[in-house]
């Protein structure tokens, strides 16, 4: 068998598979099998070079489950940390909002602090990689710029003035004094070789002080990061992380349907108004080095009763004007609706999979492009199939088709295609009903 150009690892090829037939996005290999979202994604790598120019951009993905928005997200990601960008990926749940009663915007904080990561640590858990880098790249810069020895008091008195230049551009923001001297505490119990200490830091800035009073006793700093506060920080971070030497911090929250789907209207708008602060700091030019990249099913953002449309305020920066339409949609606003994938980007992306699938279980792909081209016909020849089918549904189809025709060699994909065996994978389609997980009670 010929080795084809750019050839897959083979742990890569067996977590695609694995992932796509799961229904999930995997976290490697994405650039072997993107097909399509050419416009949209040269649209949020316009926002990636405003970021990381000192400016701040917020958008909204939308389409329906499994029409590709945590592909396009989980794309953008890996692409940003190659630009040396820091990011941050979460997603909503019952547990993790933007604003709770309960701690569970602090969750949500929390679940974004421990999946930093960067081009050298993608897996997440960076944030001591890139202080201790931070305080490294400092120290590095006053040798180049003083020309003393390490160990040398002179030296020690030049890395201060440097720390303390870092810390007074960030104290200037709101909670920046408190953030400020936390960073302040870390490099001198680095210096001292206090991991104790370093790792109070850690546990501070992660969000896990639960009272004042214990990160008083701990710290000497009497301010925790609240359900209130913690987009605050997280600009704090962002302006960080650009003085650290990266390019800036980008945000990836998925799920955004589960706002959508907490059944306390007052919750809900209080999670609408957060949502919205967020908004207009990222417009208005509040926040600084800092990306915010949200995903959503069109009935979490459209639904004027339930969706952020019911929150007027948001409805009226988020509507789409007069003249976008299906096939000419604005990519340069706040939202990005994404359209169905062509039977022609399909047929690509299945030739991809075979490829691969062949690769992985080493035999020689026996499927041509006409089979190809004839399995696309049949699962976009279902009743409203060209608005209404998703890339996950055919994708599932196609490697179940793979696994079938791989485990029965005298089978043909045509008989399979016309067996009863056969069934497509079912759409997902969002419901409105509060689902029992979601109910809310306070005692």
């Amino acid at each position: 068998m010929n080795e084809r150009p750019n050839k897959v690892p083979r742990r890569m090829e067996q977590a695609i598979l694995n992932a796509l037939k799961g229904g999930v996005v995997p976290r490697i290999g994405l650039p072997y099998i993107t097909v399509g979202r050419k416009n949209e994604i040269e649209a949020l790598l316009h926002d990636v070079d405003i970021i990381s120019e000192g400016g701040a951009a917020f958008r909204f993905i939308v389409g329906r489950y499994g029409s590709g928005k945590s592909f396009l997200i989980q794309a953008i990601r890996n692409y940003v940390m190659d630009k040396n960008f820091i990011v941050a990926d979460g997603d909503l749940s019952p547990e993790r909002r933007l604003q709770g009663t309960r701690g569970q915007g602090l969750a949500t904080y929390r679940e974004l602090i421990s999946n930093l990561s960067t081009k050298t640590k993608p897996e997440g858990g960076a944030l001591t990689l890139v202080l201790g880098r931070w305080i490294s790249s400092v120290q590095a810069q006053a040798v180049g710029e003083t020309g003393l020895e390490p160990g040398d008091p002179a030296l020690a008195k030049a890395v201060d003035q440097k720390i303390y230049a870092v810390t007074a551009a960030v104290s200037e923001l709101v909670h920046g004094f408190e953030f400020a001297r936390l960073l302040s505490l870390y490099y001198h119990a680095y210096l001292e070789g206090n991991d104790e200490q370093k790792a109070n830091v850690v546990r501070w800035f992660r969000g896990e002080y639960t009272t004042k009073r214990e990160a008083k006793e701990a710290l000497g700093v009497n301010l925790i990061i609240t359900d209130d506060d913690w987009y605050d920080y997280l600009k704090l971070f962002a302006v960080f992380f650009r003085m650290a030497g990266y390019a800036g911090m980008i945000l990836f929250i998925d799920e955004l349907v589960n706002l959508y789907k907490i059944p306390n209207a007052i919750t809900r708008q209080y999670n609408y108004e957060k949502l919205l602060a967020m908004y207009n700091d990222a417009l208005q030019g509040k926040a600084r080095y800092l990306g915010i990249v949200m995903g959503a099913t069109p009935q979490a953002v459209e639904d004027k009763r339930r969706g952020l449309y019911s929150y007027e305020a948001l409805r009226s920066r988020l509507a789409e004007g007069k003249f976008s339409r299906p096939g000419a949609r604005d990519l340069l606003g706040p939202v990005i609706r994404l359209e169905p994938l062509t039977p022609e980007e399909m047929l690509v992306l299945c030739e991809k999979l075979a490829e691969i699938h062949a690769d992985l279980y080493g035999y020689q792909r026996n499927i041509g492009t006409e089979a190809l081209a004839d399995f696309i016909r049949l699962e976009y020849s279902r009743i409203g199939a060209d608005q209404n089918i998703t890339p996950r549904e055919v994708i599932r189809d196609f490697i179940e088709l793979m696994d079938l025709l791989y485990q029965n060699p005298a089978m043909t994909m045509d008989e399979l295609m016309k067996s009863e065996d056969f069934t497509y994978a079912k759409s997902e389609a969002v419901s409105d009903q509060t689902e029992q997980n979601f109910a809310e009670f306070t005692i």
